[in-house]
């Protein structure tokens, strides 16, 4: 496929408006911070209860697909897969988790169990009784429809149109409805839907680049007493987007599926660690109870509308998030997903993927509420007081070797987010040129630029990382629009393509 130039509309209307953002958040914090708290509200509001339904179908459409002989469908180019079966699914998974894996494992299911989600609220907080709804909710937030809505029907759809010789770009998710209008480079519609696309994935990622400085770097002073200041944040943010430059840098095959395999690896390494070490029987009990429970409440618990307030912080924010990511996403699956069959790819999102994430949940949150039963307060102050960080840290020095486990933990939570970083970094690059390989130095800036500016917003201050993340949600009003078509495009696509390979007539 030919090399494409920078389209430059999208990448200034793109980068342009985060370097607007992080200027008037120099010129008020403030009044950013109240400017995107009422995007915030507005957008969970009137659009809330439609990204729930529109999860809940995107993945059952989904699961229709995977099941029927639509699924033998083969996507992208013909021959064998590119990569091994585990080298693909751990660039699937560590991509996503990277944006809050490790410390959400750690605090959602502890806030859950402090205080019950609404759709339980009958349980009182803090009991036995409590353990399978926290973890039943977290299931949700992190499970299924999650999953579905990064990497199925979208990716599908772009698979389509790189058959027809489409670039990889966000717009081609709307090129079965639109035609060749919506691909010229003058075509308004479609570069307004590259640019909010990478809009919504970069501040999607560099949300959690500044998190991850602030809590890195909280967890170096709680465990060797290294000072908590701007310059140990500014390090840890330049160690991250160094890992993740050097492996956008290197390629798909090289830097990004070594990174993200020796990622996982470590993962597994450190959740076997605490189920040695740590209270294994309740994990499991946890993770099979809470199981049986979240598959019979999953419809009730996916279109719950009883408290809209508390659902906007809660489900209707990580709808948001991932569905921010969902074109970035299918981008980059669809990059490393050649060879594989609709089946395979669906098996392994929605399945596998959210599985091992839920049971990575019990192991760490689990263990959180196992400790906090035995001894009230010994995880729960900690999260009042200092957090997500302070959490995870109050969990892993509980265990035998504690300061040990803790600092693999920050270790994990660093290497999670160079993965997601150097992919979106890579997601970015090529919507902006429209190649599958885009060239090095445009991968390297856009990883340097994100953690750049996760660097200056740490600079102004902790609230405008958090007015960043919040803007995440606002961001999922286009971005859902242009992924909703993707319902009915994608059984019309894949039906063309089983045709063109001979599965039907």
């Amino acid at each position: 496929m030919k090399q494409r130039q920078i389209e430059w509309p999208v990448f200034l209307i793109s980068g342009g408006s985060l370097v607007l953002f992080v200027i008037a958040s120099f010129i008020s914090v403030e009044w950013i911070a109240n400017f995107v708290e009422s995007t915030f509200t507005w957008s969970a509001t009137y659009f809330g209860a439609f990204w729930q339904v529109f999860m809940l179908l995107n993945l059952i459409v989904a699961a229709v697909m995977m099941v029927s002989k639509y699924g033998n469908v083969r996507l992208g180019e013909p021959g064998k897969p590119e990569t091994s079966t585990f080298k693909w699914i751990a660039m699937i998974m560590t991509t996503l988790l990277g944006g809050g894996g490790v410390f959400w494992a750690a605090a959602e299911p502890m806030y859950h169990f402090l205080e019950t989600p609404p759709m339980y609220g009958d349980i009182a907080p803090g009991q036995e009784a409590t353990i399978s709804p926290a973890l039943a909710q977290s299931f949700l937030d992190w499970g299924f429809s999650g999953w579905a809505i990064l990497g199925t029907l979208g990716v599908v759809v772009l698979m389509y149109g790189y058959s027809k010789g489409l670039p990889m770009k966000p717009r081609t998710l709307l090129y079965p409805l639109f035609g060749d209008s919506i691909m010229k480079k003058n075509s308004i519609l479609g570069i307004i839907v590259d640019a909010f696309s990478i809009l919504a994935v970069a501040a999607g990622t560099i949300g959690p680049i500044g998190f991850l400085g602030l809590q890195a770097a909280y967890g170096l002073e709680s465990l060797f007493g290294i000072s908590n200041t701007f310059l140990t944040q500014v390090v840890i943010i330049f160690s991250l987007v160094t890992i993740a430059a050097i492996s956008a840098l290197t390629g798909i095959h090289k830097g990004i599926e070594w990174l993200s395999r020796f990622n996982i690896i470590l993962t597994i390494t450190l959740m076997i660690l605490i189920l040695i070490i740590g209270p294994a029987g309740f994990i499991f009990d946890s993770f099979i109870g809470t199981f049986g429970l979240y598959l019979g409440d999953y419809f009730e618990l996916s279109l719950y509308r009883g408290d809209r307030d508390w659902l906007g912080y809660w489900t209707i924010f990580f709808w948001a998030w991932f569905i921010g990511f969902g074109p970035a996403m299918a981008l980059f699956i669809s990059r490393i997903s050649h060879g594989r069959t609709v089946r395979e790819l669906f098996l392994a999102v929605i399945i596998i993927a959210p599985l091992v994430t839920n049971f990575w949940f019990t192991v760490v949150g689990g263990s959180g509420i196992f400790f906090e039963l035995q001894n009230p307060g010994s995880v729960g102050d900690a999260l009042y007081e200092g957090g997500m960080p302070a959490t995870m840290i109050a969990i892993a020095t509980q265990l035998p070797f504690g300061t040990w486990v803790a600092s693999a933990f920050l270790f994990v939570s660093i290497v999670f987010v160079a993965t997601t970083t150097d992919s979106m970094a890579y997601s970015i690059s090529m919507t902006v040129t429209g190649n599958d390989t885009p060239a090095r130095s445009i991968r390297v800036f856009w990883a340097i630029t994100m953690g750049a500016v996760a660097a200056v917003l740490l600079f102004i201050g902790e609230g405008s990382i958090n007015a960043l993340q919040s803007f995440i949600v606002f961001t999922a009003v286009p971005v859902s629009l242009i992924l909703l078509p993707t319902l009915w495009l994608a059984p019309k696509v894949v039906k063309k393509m089983a045709k063109s390979q001979g599965i039907i007539k």
